[in-house]
């Protein structure tokens, strides 16, 4: 009786244990999205317009659409990688490339969106040759972006970045700097708000935007407005990649009526990529 019993114990220990394991083999598993309602995460200005407009369309077809807006750039990948949110638009695909490297976030690009081509707006001078020696200039201070921002100023031959710099290129990768500028790495959503206390400033056209400020009317230098190479992208954690929500959410941002609404809202400061 004694062994019979011990018997038993041990079975029910042994399925326990199975149990458990299959639990956790599970778990990475990939689980597909909800194919009626998606949250994803935008930052503050024309990403979250955008995709207010995508949501629109989507309701007609019985797609509910939840835009969570963010003022910053690394929050929405935080919480995209954590599964508090379904997907996120708001970032370039060498920034994504970037923050999946450092932080081993397990998200991926699903489909190009829009191009926002980056400027340099001043309230005190009208060109960046009028810099005098000392000036502050403000760039964003996270990666790829302050890269993009001190190639632009290179190219208007600010300064001169050292050979052979990558995407993480800060102040510190300059070479040259003939007239002693002073770089200011700010926070990227900040820089607006500190504008009057530089020179100039290379911001982001969605902060740039929701400062009233547009890349045809009010930067004094600026990257391409066709053909940009520093596209967005909608990311997704790379398990639901090829979801049929995601493909749903891909053809309404894709529509006509998406890109119309695009040209006719941002006149040049935000521009299809697709």
């Amino acid at each position: 009786m004694k062994r019979f019993g011990r018997g038993i114990v041990l079975s029910v220990a042994l399925f326990a244990v199975s149990g458990l394991l299959a639990g956790c083999g599970s778990k990475g598993e990939a689980k597909p999205l909800d194919q009626k309602k998606v949250t994803i995460g935008v930052t503050s200005g024309p990403h979250q317009e955008i995709m207010e407009e995508v949501a629109k369309q989507a309701k007609k077809d019985g797609i509910e659409l939840t835009v969570k807006s963010f003022d910053d750039y690394n929050t929405p990948n935080t919480a995209l990688n954590d599964g508090d949110l379904d997907g996120n638009s708001y970032q370039t695909l060498s920034f994504l490339e970037q923050q999946v490297k450092d932080k081993d976030y397990q998200i991926s690009s699903a489909f190009k969106t829009v191009a926002f081509p980056l400027g340099v707006y001043s309230k005190k001078i009208s060109n960046l040759s009028k810099l005098q020696s000392g000036d502050k200039v403000g760039v964003p201070n996270d990666p790829t972006n302050e890269f993009r921002a001190l190639k632009l100023l290179e190219k208007a031959g600010v300064l001169k970045l050292k050979a052979g710099v990558e995407v993480k290129a800060t102040k510190n990768d300059i070479a040259e700097n003939p007239k002693n500028i002073e770089i200011v790495e700010l926070e990227a959503s900040q820089i607006p708000s500190q504008l009057g206390e530089l020179a100039a400033a290379a911001i982001n056209t969605n902060f740039a935007f929701g400062a009233g400020l547009t890349i045809n009317d009010d930067a004094i230098y600026h990257e391409p407005l066709e053909n940009n190479p520093n596209y967005n992208v909608f990311a997704v954690r790379t398990k639901n990649k090829d979801d049929k929500v995601i493909k749903e959410i891909e053809k309404y941002y894709h529509s006509a009526e998406t890109k119309k609404f695009i040209e006719e809202t941002f006149k040049g400061s935000v521009v299809p990529a697709f």
